[in-house]
């Protein structure tokens, strides 16, 4: 069900005409002026991708969270409508646990559910969305007018010890897997160890002597290899050794704000030189950074899960608590909350350094994604607002929305198809 309201919004946001935007969008400078060239106009056009959807794990298991309805997530089908939001990469996410029989079981079992609901996502609703295993049917989807969905997974930790299961989550649609979250695992270490698992400042390293082994069965498939969340060694070494050109899910501009999950300018040239993309992540923390405010929201969500009853914060579960809501409206006062200006600072700046080939957008939204002008999928017009705004013509902003990405995706099929 589309929101009325947020229709509105933003038709008349998408309204906006850049005087002069019309004489970049191509070589024919008359075809060029009768092109209507107003935001809304553009993402008739564009193929928007946002590559980190982050999902209940009771999408279409519960009905407040049916993609098909107005429902209380960033993202849903009716959402997507309405901010001209094309396609997304919808997550597998697991938290990272004890690795112990029973946390790999439980892993699994999360993991299994996410699959369940994004297949069940599709399956009820086959007119407004489509699940992608290709760059070609992605393509076949998205000129068909539906939605296009395609499945990431965060955190390696899902498949355990066991090589084969990443063949199996392939077959299920997996196309990209983040090869560690918070906390170290099997494969690597994280930018973010874990003081509640034991972690020590690295494990491996940088990558273990089993991630190497998951990163080649990973390059066989054609699966992508991501390298956000990863400690510096662990995504130097990955880039390095992946036969295949690697991706940054949803990662930022160390240089622009300086927080741990942020690259670094040898880490942004590293993933372009081997032909890779860098998802420039609209997560507040990650575009405007204050020191002092994460402790200050580490205290509040510890609170706030502890008010609920439970040990640990779950964004799903925990983040529509008033208690939570009142409490960072009271941090956001004091920290003034990053823009969809301050993002495309971010994109600016990698494109500058590594080039427009290399940059692609990503929200994280229900994974703590969101700047302000960019909240739900229904604001996603106003980035590109943005890009249009600062000079960006048609065809960059339609590499960077999508393209890059998918051309990114062809590259990783073709190396996998000389593996095989």
């Amino acid at each position: 069900m589309i929101n009325n309201k947020l229709k509105i919004g933003m038709v008349s946001l998408a309204a906006l005409a850049i005087a002069g935007c019309g004489e970049q969008g191509g070589s024919d400078a008359s075809a060029s002026a009768d092109k209507d060239m107003s935001v809304e106009a553009i993402h008739e056009r564009v193929i928007t991708l946002d590559t980190h959807i982050d999902i209940h794990e009771d999408m279409t298991f519960d009905p407040i969270y049916d993609p098909g309805t107005d429902t209380p997530q960033q993202v849903d089908l009716g959402k997507m409508e309405v901010g001209g939001l094309d396609s997304g990469f919808f997550i597998v996410y697991v938290g990272q646990m004890e690795r112990t029989p029973e946390g790999y079981a439980l892993a699994e079992e999360k993991a299994r559910r996410k699959f369940s609901a994004i297949h069940r996502m599709t399956e009820f609703y086959p007119d407004r969305i489509g699940l992608a295993y290709t760059p070609d049917q992605f393509m076949e989807i998205a000129e068909s007018g539906r939605k296009v969905a395609t499945i990431g997974i965060e955190n390696g930790f899902v498949i355990g010890k066991d090589l084969e299961r990443i063949e199996e989550f392939y077959n299920l649609g997996a196309r990209y897997m983040t090869l560690a979250h918070n906390g170290h695992n099997d494969i690597c270490d994280s930018s973010g160890p874990l003081e509640r698992l034991g972690d020590a400042e690295e494990e491996h390293g940088g990558v273990s002597e089993f991630g190497y082994k998951v990163i080649d069965e990973m390059n066989r498939l054609g699966m992508m290899v991501d390298i956000s969340h990863t400690s510096i060694k662990c995504m130097m070494q990955a880039t390095e050794y992946s036969k295949a050109p690697v991706i940054a899910s949803h990662s930022g501009v160390w240089e622009i704000a300086k927080h741990r999950r942020n690259l670094n300018d040898e880490q942004l040239k590293a993933v372009a030189a081997v032909g890779g993309v860098v998802q420039l992540v609209g997560l507040n923390s990650f575009v405007k950074y204050y020191p002092e405010k994460g402790p200050e929201v580490d205290a509040l969500r510890q609170a706030v899960a502890a008010a609920a009853g439970d040990t640990e914060w779950d964004s799903t579960k925990h983040a529509t608590a008033q208690q939570y809501i009142d409490g960072m409206a009271a941090i956001d006062v004091k920290y003034p909350e990053a823009t969809v200006s301050d993002y495309v600072d971010h994109v600016d700046y990698a494109v500058n350094l590594i080039g427009i080939d290399h940059v692609g957008l990503v929200s994280d939204f229900d994974g703590g994604g969101g700047v302000k002008g960019w909240m739900s999928a229904a604001e996603t017009m106003n980035v590109t607002a943005e890009m249009v705004k600062r000079g960006y013509t048609e065809e960059e902003i339609a590499k960077i929305w999508s393209g890059n990405t998918l051309d990114l995706w062809r590259r990783v099929d073709e190396v996998a198809k000389t593996l095989r």
